[in-house]
């Protein structure tokens, strides 16, 4: 099974690159309280698809690519 992500561009300025912000939740072991974490994942963009920052997309796990991008775009979701 591909593992696949849903996150937010954050930014769109590198050539055939976009950076997707993922929120997850964690528990705190001691307080037992919810909090949400922030990572940003690089996503190869093969068509350098044009995409406004803040929109949410999709994004699954492929081959290394370069140094950061081991991820791929799969589409951007419907609003």
């Amino acid at each position: 099974m591909i593992k696949s992500k849903k996150g937010i561009v954050t930014s769109q300025k590198q050539d055939k690159t976009v950076v997707v912000t993922v929120h997850t939740y964690e528990n705190h072991p001691k307080y037992k309280k919810r909090y949400r974490v922030s990572k940003k994942f690089h996503a190869h963009n093969p068509e350098n698809t044009q995409f406004e920052i803040g929109q949410d997309i999709t994004i699954y796990e492929s081959r290394p690519i370069s140094k950061l991008k081991k991820w791929t775009l799969i589409k951007p979701e419907s609003k």
